[in-house]
């Protein structure tokens, strides 16, 4: 994916989310693109046209904090849109390769394994699932310990049947992978999954124009597995202070709840697969 121009993309498509009555402007008139117009962001933003003209075209590329917290009051950005913002318009050193994954230490796994209830999942910042508990690879056994989540919400046929409301939860997900593009705006890998995602997936490139920013906290995930059925599984998402790149997932279905009796019994349908990777990963160990 060509970032020689990512603050002005990211400008340009937010004033096409930005409705002129939003900011008290008149909302007649006759208007080439959707949202404000440059002149109109401009004004608001208390800048000069032509400067505001070479930041979306790239020619000005060091814009002052004051300048950006203007231009985020004036596309109405929320908090975490306005992080992303920051990070694009005044990235860190460049040049160094990008180490996306910290090391995933021995009482963080023994942690994420030991969750006998609650599906959880540690993933990275390309969304790859790099450990999961004994739920949690049940759970998402279609994508697998070391499979891409992203990869499989676009790419794979059985994503809109796994994902009860597949649109939702495309729509969330892409607003996430921007959000942790703020934490890593420099990751090639992440750079390089986006414009993949974007040329295989017609549904990907629309959202990612939209370039809505949120974080995915919280949530419910719906889903149809196909061992036990529908699935409701209210989640948490963590950062662990060991490993600060990775995200650490939990789900949880509520007590007493048709979902918390399906979540049991996919644990009981699955548990020989567990031990019989438990007995592998002994193997290993002796050898």
């Amino acid at each position: 994916m060509d970032n020689a121009n990512v603050l002005g993309d990211y400008l340009r498509a937010r004033r096409g989310r930005v409705r002129p009555e939003e900011v008290d402007l008149p909302p007649g008139g006759r208007r080439r693109v959707p949202g404000l117009r440059r002149e109109e962001v401009a004004s608001l933003a208390g800048l000069s046209v032509d400067y505001y003209t070479r930041l979306e075209q790239g020619r000005e590329q060091h814009p002052s904090a004051s300048v950006l917290n203007a231009l985020a009051g004036t596309l109405r950005l929320g908090a975490d849109a306005q992080r992303y913002l920051f990070a694009i318009a005044t990235p860190g050193p460049r040049g160094a390769a990008h180490r996306r994954r910290s090391a995933v230490g021995e009482n963080l796994t023994a942690l994420v394994d030991e969750w006998r209830d609650h599906p959880a999942l540690l993933v990275d910042s390309l969304n790859d699932i790099v450990a999961a508990n004994h739920l949690g690879r049940a759970l998402y056994s279609d994508v697998g310990v070391g499979g891409n989540t992203l990869r499989f919400l676009f790419l794979d046929e059985r994503a809109p049947g796994f994902h009860r409301e597949w649109e939702r939860t495309t729509a969330s997900t892409v607003a996430a992978v921007r959000a942790a593009a703020a934490h890593t705006p420099d990751d090639p890998e992440l750079m390089a999954l986006i414009g993949e995602l974007a040329v295989r997936s017609p549904r990907f490139a629309r959202l990612w124009a939209r370039a809505d920013v949120r974080e995915k906290t919280t949530d419910v995930l719906q889903v149809r597995h196909a061992l036990v059925g529908d699935l409701d599984l209210v989640y948490e998402t963590f950062r662990p202070t060991s490993a600060p790149d990775l995200l650490l997932k939990v789900y949880r279905a509520l007590p007493g709840s048709e979902s918390a009796d399906k979540l049991a019994v996919l644990g009981s349908l699955t548990a020989g697969a567990v031990q019989e990777a438990g007995d592998a990963r002994a193997q290993v160990k002796k050898t």
